[in-house]
C-alpha cells in the first residue's frame, strides 16, 4: 500500500483510485457508524475522497494512509451529523427492506446497548467492537492518546456492566 500512497502523492490518479477501492469497505462500514442513511454515507465518503484526493501531499507517513483517511471520515461524519441536527436523530435508523437490514437492525441493537455512554465513548465502542479498529487506530482516528481510548473503554464497559446488572 507505501508505493500507491508514494505514486498517488506523486499525483498518479489511477494509484489514488487503487487506494479508495483497497479501503472502500471499511470506509463505508465506519460512515454506516455514524449515519444512519446510503444518501449521508454516500455524501461523507465522496467528501472524503475528495479530501484525501486534494491533501494526500500532506501525509507525511504512507503506512497511516488508511488511518489518516478514516480520520477525515469520521470528521466529514460528524460535520454532516451537525448540519443535519435537527433532521435526522443519531439513535432512529431508517426502515428498509433492502438486504443489509438485518446488519442496520444489529448495529442499532448495538446502539441501544451504548447509549448510556457519552457521545465520544459510543463512537469509541462502536470503531473498537463493530468495525474491530485496533486502540491505536482509533487514538489516531479521534485524535487521543491510546491510555486514553484503553481508559474510555474500560470505564466505559464498567458503566455497561452497571446498567446490565441493575436492569436485571
Amino acid at each position: 500500500m507505501e508505493l500507491l500512497v508514494k505514486k498517488a502523492q506523486r499525483g498518479d490518479a489511477e494509484a489514488f483510485i487503487a487506494l479508495i477501492e483497497e479501503n472502500k469497505q471499511s470506509m463505508y462500514k465506519v460512515a454506516r457508524g455514524f449515519l444512519k442513511n446510503d444518501e449521508d454515507i454516500a455524501d461523507a465518503i465522496a467528501e472524503t475522497v475528495l479530501d484525501c484526493y486534494e491533501k494526500i501531499r500532506t501525509l507525511r507517513e504512507c503506512s497511516y494512509f488508511k488511518t489518516w483517511m478514516i480520520r477525515i471520515l469520521i470528521n466529514n461524519c460528524k460535520d454532516l451529523l451537525r448540519q443535519r441536527k435537527g433532521d435526522v436523530s443519531m439513535e432512529t435508523a431508517p426502515e428498509t427492506a433492502d438486504p443489509k437490514q438485518k446488519d442496520q437492525e444489529d448495529l442499532q441493537s448495538f446502539r441501544e446497548l451504548v447509549s448510556p455512554l457519552k457521545e465520544k465513548d459510543q463512537s469509541i465502542f462502536t470503531l473498537y467492537y463493530v468495525y474491530g479498529l485496533k486502540i491505536k487506530e482509533i487514538a489516531a482516528c479521534m485524535e487521543m492518546k491510546e491510555n486514553t481510548v484503553t481508559s474510555r473503554l474500560k470505564r466505559g464497559r464498567e458503566t455497561l456492566r452497571r446498567e446490565i446488572t441493575t436492569a436485571h
